[in-house]
């Protein structure tokens, strides 16, 4: 008798990767028991496929529904779910789109996509009180550049070789013009959702650094670092209390946050 785990990995890869030599043996029954297994591997495709469509309705509107359906089926196939949470797949759907052929003609494709895949997770966010300037002063001097601040879950951070910001405003607006030429024109965005709203603003490169490394865990000093490396006159003070000011701060965390 097989081990369950041999069973497992031969009906797995009858669904997802349409091999049925392997798991044949294990199907009993009916006339052509094979068939009814591809039931279960249309279903396979269909729920994800859908769940692709619902996590990129703008790719969709951009490229036309067709043609991302068609990349989707594949995907699915080629990439299956690693977790068991639905919301979270097809995260790196956007590089699999910008390396089919034609996607050439698109080079904003793949960044698009993946700020489109992120308006859904931004949607549904919602804003956590936020500190003030006297909590994040309160913070020995000497012990600032080592704390981590936390960041507004709802917030998200692209750099794009094209205006991709604007045509997303299109989307999300239905007002799209009949024929958009996006200039070839690097952008650094920042994107604010809660509760179903958007907000987009677009930073200097040395502010899109700071705050971006801020986003993604990295201490004061270090963000401070990768955004002298952009502007050597930018000012981390005044950069800080803009952050703070726009409600992005919720939290201070490091050693001196431990001790208090």
């Amino acid at each position: 008798m097989l081990p369950l785990a041999d069973v497992q990995q031969r009906l797995r890869n009858a669904v997802v990767a349409d091999d049925f030599r392997a798991a044949a043996p294990l199907l009993i029954g009916g006339v052509d028991a094979t068939r009814r297994l591809a039931i279960h591997r249309r279903h396979y495709e269909t729920s994800l496929v859908a769940a692709l469509m619902g996590r990129f309705p703008a790719t969709a509107w951009l490229m036309g529904t067709a043609p991302i359906e068609d990349a989707a089926r594949r995907f699915v196939h080629i990439h299956p779910p690693t977790a068991p949470c639905i919301a979270e797949y097809g995260r790196h759907f956007g590089v699999f789109l910008a390396a089919e052929p034609g996607a050439e003609r698109v080079p904003y494709l793949q960044s698009f996509a993946e700020l489109d895949w992120h308006l859904g997770r931004l949607a549904v966010a919602v804003d956590l009180p936020a500190a003030s300037r006297d909590e994040v002063a309160a913070v020995p001097p000497l012990e600032l550049a080592n704390a981590r601040l936390t960041i507004q879950a709802g917030t998200h951070y692209v750099e794009a070789s094209h205006p991709i910001d604007d045509l997303i405003r299109f989307y999300l607006a239905n007002d799209a013009p009949e024929r958009l030429e996006l200039p070839d024109m690097s952008v650094w965005v920042e994107v604010r959702g809660a509760r179903g709203a958007f907000r987009f603003a677009r930073l200097t490169p040395a502010a899109f650094a700071f705050r971006a490394s801020l986003a993604n865990g990295l201490s004061i000093g270090d963000s401070v670092e990768r955004a002298w490396v952009a502007d050597a006159s930018f000012d981390p003070g005044a950069a800080l209390a803009l952050l703070v000011d726009a409600g992005l701060v919720t939290g201070i965390d490091g050693q001196w946050a431990a001790r208090n």
